[in-house]
């Protein structure tokens, strides 16, 4: 993901603009991280450079597990707690 969509993007659900931005593996451009709604307290992953931005019925389970299991230690304690979904 380039960091220059931050500048765009918005939560799908609660439409809060700015996201915040944790990245945890950055080359050319941010190939993982989350995106964090300070609105709604919901959570985006940001895998293979891409920021999977669904709401929170179409969202795959399994993957949200495994990312979360995978940073566990980057991802801040509120999300981990009490992030949506």
């Amino acid at each position: 993901m380039k960091r220059r969509l931050l500048d765009i993007l918005a939560c799908p659900i609660c439409k809060h603009h700015p996201l915040e931005l944790r990245v945890f593996e950055e080359k050319e451009e941010i190939d993982e991280g989350i995106l964090l709604c300070t609105g709604c307290g919901r959570w985006y992953p940001i895998i293979e450079s891409i920021p999977h931005m669904l709401p929170d019925d179409l969202r795959d389970r399994k993957e949200d597990a495994n990312f979360l299991l995978k940073w566990k230690r980057l991802i801040p304690d509120a999300v981990l707690k009490e992030g949506k979904p």
